[in-house]
């Protein structure tokens, strides 16, 4: 039997009823077996400031998000795109995170997704993985899984209402268990 995966997802935006943040939903009920996923909050995380970081180290919200980086086998990020970029809530995570030489996210595999307008997120995603390759994780090439037109596959409370969004998010789950297994040297990659 393949051995478990813990998953930590984060969405890059703050609002209750996000299309992405419902994205990260739909995924907790696609998960193949012997994945797991904690979802984590960013909201608590202060912007940035090397004052801080350099004074009194890191607050507490980013000590938290740092050690649920370090205690998963892999990442999935749900990624907006504002102004065909990385929403600066996600950014600004990933910077505060990505502190110091025992940055956490240094060999961990990542599955993207995300859903906005034509492009379903496509943009900002490109971007995100320029700043994964940086940070030494390993980004899954494919399944891409870009949500175009979200405002027609979402209600308004962010909830899924286009079934056929749950089979590409299942295969990205089950892509990143493959490609987990396989980074960590795990039998044939099961």
């Amino acid at each position: 039997m393949p051995s478990e995966i813990r998953v930590l997802g984060f969405a890059g935006s703050l609002r209750r009823a996000s299309v992405n943040r419902g994205l990260l939903r739909v995924a907790a009920g696609q998960l193949p077996e012997g994945m797991n996923l904690d979802v984590f909050d960013l909201a608590p995380i202060p912007l940035y400031n090397g004052d801080v970081e350099s004074q009194d180290g890191f607050p507490e919200p980013v000590v938290a998000f740092r050690e649920a980086i370090r205690a998963a086998d892999a990442l999935l990020i749900v990624c907006p795109e504002y102004n065909y970029s990385i929403p600066g809530v996600l950014k600004n995570a990933i910077d505060w995170a990505s502190r110091g030489a025992d940055q956490p996210f240094a060999g961990k595999p990542v599955a993207l997704m995300g859903a906005g307008g034509g492009l379903g997120s496509a943009r900002s995603q490109y971007h995100l993985r320029q700043v994964c390759v940086y940070l030494d994780m390993h980004p899954l090439n494919k399944p891409e899984v870009m949500v175009p037109m979200s405002g027609q596959k979402f209600d308004k409370d962010g909830e899924l209402t286009d079934e056929s969004v749950r089979p590409k998010v299942a295969a990205l789950l089950a892509a990143l268990a493959g490609w987990t297994r396989q980074l960590r040297g795990d039998s044939r990659g099961e």
